[in-house]
Order: structure tokens, then C-alpha cells, then sequence
């Protein structure tokens, strides 16, 4: 049987891509999102290619987490591989003028979340003594950016939990990655900006961004790399961006 991956935010964006790329590879999913709608949708359509098994719940949702994770079909529960994708950027804002909501809604979905979801996989990875574990982290996790302070700190914490992880859990057989990808172009900023459409537009003008195909191609470069090899931390940037802040537009 194939290596079954379990992918959070995989309704959307860069999770909907590594789903889209696993698939591919016929690899077994569960695929985990808020929106049944869009659950049900890429149930069907990537249901023609593998089996595909649905979550819907909230990172951010403790309780649901465990609940939703521990209910898996026994055939599903030794999870090989999971992406700790789901997450967001909630305004862009001086500190000073900061919503405190939007800074909840980050580290609880970009923090937290992936703590829970990692808390309820890895424990049977440790078991089997293997899996991968990705973490999706940004660009902006390794430089912070004027008005975007609580999330850039809240992708450094992504940093620093999956080189942590990767000490922790190295010792058992596990592989822990990180992702950090600068600017690619997917629902983000539509998010960030609350739906401002000409605003979130403006992002990506004069110059090609990063797809999120782009960063599911380096998923699944990492995971299909020889047992021996670990690609601890990799970071894309579109082909005119030289830092998170730096693009060349044109």
C-alpha cells in the first residue's frame, strides 16, 4: 500500500496542490478543511485518481482536532506523511494598530493548530519508528516585514518547531521538512486584506509569482527523496523576488 498523507488546508491554495500532487502518486489521503463544500468537491474529483477520506474541521478548534483525528478509519490511522499546511495572514498593520483578532486568528491557526494536528499524528509515527512531517512555514518566517509583525513571528515559530521537531523526533525514524515559500499567488492575500480584491491584486503586478503548484512540486521532491536523505529546509522565491520584501516589478 501506499504512504498515506494527511494534509491540513487542502481545500485551497498550496494544500490543494500537494493533494492534487499526491494523488498523482497514488497515495492514499485525508485531506482535512473548514468548508464542506470544498471538502466534497475535491473528494469527487480526486477521488477518480486514489482514496480520499475528508476531515472538516478548524485547526485553530482543539477539541475538534482530536476528535476528527481520532475517529479515522483503522486502515487510515498509521499516517506516513503529514503536511501542516493550513494557515493564514489576518491584516497588515503597525503593531500599534494591530487587531487583536487577527493576531488570534494567526497564532491559533499558524501555531497552534499545527501543534494540535502534529500532537494527534506523530505519537503513531513514533510507534512504527517512520514518517515525514512538512511544515508549510513562509519566506516571512525567516524576515520580518514592516506592518506584518505578528505574522512573520508566527512563521518563525513555524521555524523553530519544525527544527525542533526534527531533534526531537529524528531519533525514531522520522523526517521533519520545512517550506518556506515567498510569494505565490493563491487566495492569501484575498484572506489578508478581508476580500479587497484590487488591493490583494496589486500583490502580484509586474511579475510572476510562485503557483502554488510551484511549492507542491518541492513537497514532493522532499518526500520522495532516498530514505537516507532529509531536506531539512528549503525556500522558493518567485525568479524576480530576492528577499521577502525585495521584488522586481516591472
Amino acid at each position: 500500500m501506499s504512504r498515506i498523507a494527511l494534509i491540513t488546508g487542502a481545500t485551497s491554495g498550496i494544500g490543494h496542490a500537494i493533494a492534487e500532487a499526491f494523488a498523482a502518486l497514488e497515495y492514499p489521503l485525508i485531506l482535512c478543511g473548514r468548508r464542506p463544500d470544498r471538502l466534497e468537491e475535491v473528494r469527487q474529483t480526486l477521488g477518480r485518481r486514489t482514496r480520499v477520506h475528508t476531515l472538516q474541521f478548524d485547526v485553530r478548534d482543539r477539541a475538534a482536532v482530536e476528535q476528527a483525528l481520532a475517529g479515522l478509519p483503522d486502515d487510515l490511522k498509521a499516517v506516513d506523511i503529514l503536511v501542516n499546511n493550513a494557515g493564514n495572514a489576518h491584516g497588515l498593520a503597525p503593531i500599534q494598530e494591530g487587531d487583536v483578532d487577527d493576531w488570534d486568528a494567526m497564532l491559533d491557526g499558524n501555531v497552534k493548530g499545527l501543534l494540535y494536528v502534529t500532537k494527534a499524528i506523530s505519537p503513531g509515527m513514533v510507534e512504527k519508528g517512520s514518517g515525514h512531517i512538512v511544515n508549510i512555514s513562509s519566506i516571512a518566517g525567516k524576515q520580518t516585514y514592516a506592518n506584518g509583525t505578528v505574522y512573520c513571528a508566527s512563521k518563525a515559530a513555524v521555524e523553530a518547531l519544525s527544527e525542533g521537531m526534527r531533534l526531537d523526533l529524528t531519533p525514531y525514524g522520522i523526517k521533519v521538512s520545512n517550506v518556506a515559500p515567498g510569494a505565490v499567488e493563491t487566495e492569501f492575500s484575498m484572506v489578508r486584506f478581508k476580500g479587497d480584491e484590487s488591493r490583494a491584486a496589486k500583490v502580484y503586478e509586474g511579475f510572476t509569482p510562485l503557483t502554488a503548484k510551484d511549492i507542491a512540486d518541492a513537497v514532493v521532491y522532499i518526500v520522495t527523496a532516498p530514505p537516507h536523505v532529509t531536506i531539512s529546509d528549503i525556500t522558493l522565491l518567485a525568479g524576480a523576488q530576492a528577499s521577502a520584501t525585495s521584488i522586481n516589478r516591472k
